[in-house]
């Protein structure tokens, strides 16, 4: 298999466009199979170092606000970032907070935003030709080396 392959290769479950990505040799897998939109490593150290003190995430159901230390997993599921109350998972609410909170330096929003639009990238035209695509994993990796980079420095 390689990175036009439109199924993840450990699970055989299809790779979505807002699926968390992870490269194994040239191929294109789920970062955590089971839960497939998790945030990446990145996102969590950027949530970890900037948004500690302060909310990250609201349930729509609820109408609480959430910190990171507040949310709720259930490890038998395989489910994390869950509402206490409702159990309705806020994942892509945090990733949105992410990419807009005023506490994260906007070098590392941007460049975190650089990978995901990277990854996009990715999914979105995997199925050119391998040489193509080994261009994009590699402008993807930069783009995660540059997020780390932003991250150690800022703050």
């Amino acid at each position: 298999m390689n990175v036009t392959d439109s199924r993840c290769p450990r699970c055989t479950h299809s790779i979505a466009s807002h699926d968390t990505i992870a490269f194994d040799g040239a191929r294109i897998v789920h970062l955590d199979c089971r839960r497939p939109c998790e945030l990446n490593y990145e996102e969590r150290a950027v949530l970890f170092k900037f948004c500690w003190e302060h909310a990250v995430a609201e349930c729509a159901g609820c109408r609480r606000s959430f910190r990171q230390h507040e949310l709720a997993a259930d490890l038998f599921a395989h489910r994390s970032h869950l509402c206490p109350r409702c159990r309705l998972d806020l994942t892509t609410d945090i990733r949105a907070h992410l990419l807009g909170c005023a506490l994260v330096p906007t070098e590392v929003r941007w460049r975190a935003e650089d990978v995901r639009a990277a990854a996009r990238r990715l999914l979105k035209q995997r199925h050119q030709l391998p040489e193509q695509a080994d261009a994009l994993m590699r402008q993807a990796d930069l783009a995660k080396a540059a997020l780390r980079d932003a991250i150690s420095r800022v703050g």
